[in-house]
């Protein structure tokens, strides 16, 4: 990746021009039996219409404060990638009440009720359906998104000195962001653009899981297995992906 790339959302513009069809985010959620697989360019895709929604229909502006509201997935890590291509802080399990818009999946739908700003629901169910009707107080994502841009350019450009992320209760700005996710992919062993595959099963609720789950991999120019209700799967079956999957690092605690 680019030396000179200091936020989240730097990250993937170079990635992008990297390689575009190089896989970025491999999903599974163990529940459900679901695999999804984004290229670099079908995850900036999602990433642009996310925050074209987030700017244009519901007038996000930097500094604004988003509680997200979702477990590990990849639409969770389409919306962290779309607040730092806004400038919006990101904060994981943040307070409804204290933040200007929530997104919530179907588990923090009664929490995200005492945002007073405009409330996004994800179904989270295979091939991103949406919700047989939008739960009530909240626009369904999947029906909102569809529509919106391909390309997306911020009103405002983004500070890379200003808050970015809120995980651990610790606030950090898109910079030492970077700056961390950088030092971690090297400490997982990254040797080269690409070189990094991560199979993450941590769940999105810390640093340690984040980083895992998306930072470090895109960080290093890699790519992360995401993986949701690990617990499911047997041990057996567990190793033959990691194999299948060509995974260099494998983070399950």
């Amino acid at each position: 990746m680019n030396a000179s790339d200091r936020t989240p959302a730097d990250l993937l513009r170079s990635a992008l021009a990297a390689d575009p069809a190089r896989p970025l985010v491999t999903f599974y959620d163990d529940a459900t039996g679901e695999r999804v697989e984004l290229s670099v360019a079908t995850f900036a895709n999602w990433v642009a219409k996310t925050a074209n929604l987030l700017q244009g229909e519901l007038s996000a502006s930097p500094g604004d404060r988003l509680a997200l509201l979702l477990p590990a997935h990849w639409q969770t890590a389409v919306w962290l990638l779309a607040c730092s291509s806004v400038g919006v802080t990101a904060e994981i399990g943040g307070d409804p009440a204290a933040a200007d818009y929530v997104v919530a999946g179907p588990d923090g739908l009664e929490a995200g009720l005492a945002c007073s700003g405009d409330r996004i629901a994800l179904s989270l169910a295979p091939l991103g359906r949406r919700f047989p009707a939008p739960p009530a107080g909240y626009a369904d994502y999947a029906v909102e998104v569809p529509s919106q841009g391909d390309r997306f350019a911020p009103f405002v450009p983004v500070d890379a000195d200003a808050p970015a992320l809120v995980v651990d209760g610790t606030e950090l700005t898109g910079a030492r962001l970077v700056e961390r996710a950088r030092a971690d992919a090297a400490e997982l062993g990254a040797a080269g653009a690409g070189s990094l595959r991560v199979l993450s099963g941590r769940p999105y609720d810390s640093w340690a899981g984040l980083s895992a789950g998306l930072y470090a991999p895109l960080a290093a120019g890699g790519s992360v297995v995401l993986c949701r209700n690990l617990d499911q799967l047997a041990p057996e079956s567990l190793a033959k992906r990691a194999e299948s999957e060509r995974v260099t690092v494998q983070l399950t605690d």
